[in-house]
């Protein structure tokens, strides 16, 4: 029988913050692909649950596992829940991340901002993919992928733009050292997405939606299930050459 291209039979996946968004269609993907998936969510078990049902479509098992990165309690157990639930683990999605832009989040103070952002998306999302790695290191291999943003290291204005590069940068800078400490067993990269219509693009403004045309040479969003594919490459066999990268998932966008 011919092998599916970056097929995933029998690997055991985790993804952070997949209740819905770029979490959900990784989830997704990876399902499609074969693997089992822990599906994680903060506190949105309905969502985490509906992400689960359709994974479970695939002719695959999902579990659900709650827990707010913020807190040291339940992270630190995150990682050893997970594995023992799939029975072990091969992959390590590190998506979760603090929403500014939408829900009210976006009215708080900046430095209130700049604290949940390197609480959750960095020191969380450090502290995880870096046990997650050991963990997988010590058992033979696997691969661990991270979020950045394609921006963050060239700069765009405005309070967001500020404070997703102190995280971000900070996750790409990390992701490419973490990928020297585990190889040669685990593969560490990292996806940085450009304009993804999420949630907060489906609403966005007439300006946003002109700027992101503007701004992308193939003159549209990206989607949640362009960065799935991406994601389902990089932890798959065909990506055996590729550690500490950070792939720029954006449409060609230069600026």
């Amino acid at each position: 029988m011919q092998r599916e291209f970056a097929e995933l039979n029998n690997r055991r996946a985790v993804v952070t913050g997949a209740s819905k968004g770029i979490g959900r269609a990784v989830a997704l993907e990876f399902a499609r692909a074969g693997a089992d998936v822990v599906v994680h969510a903060r506190a949105d078990r309905a969502g985490a649950e509906k992400t689960a049902a359709r994974v479970r479509d695939f002719g695959v098992n999902a579990h659900v596992v709650l827990a707010d990165l913020g807190n040291s309690r339940e992270r630190e157990t995150l990682v050893e829940d997970a594995a023992e639930r799939l029975g072990g683990l091969d992959i390590w999605v590190s998506n979760a991340g603090v929403d500014l832009l939408t829900g009210g989040a976006n009215d708080l103070p900046y430095e209130e901002k700049l604290d949940r952002l390197l609480e959750v998306d960095v020191h969380a999302g450090v502290l995880l993919a870096k046990q997650a790695g050991e963990r997988m290191q010590s058992l033979g291999g696997g691969v661990v992928l991270t979020v950045g943003w394609d921006q963050s290291d060239r700069g765009m204005g405005g309070d967001s733009g500020e404070l997703f590069a102190v995280a971000k940068n900070a996750i790409m800078g990390f992701t490419r050292s973490l990928a020297v400490s585990l190889a040669p067993k685990v593969r560490v990269n990292c996806i940085a997405p450009g304009w993804i219509k999420t949630a907060w693009g489906e609403s966005a403004s007439d300006y946003w939606q002109e700027r992101v045309r503007r701004e992308t040479p193939l003159e549209r969003w990206g989607t949640p299930e362009d960065i799935a594919n991406v994601a389902r490459f990089l932890a798959s066999d065909e990506a055996s050459y590729l550690t500490g990268q950070v792939v720029n998932v954006n449409g060609g966008a230069v600026r």
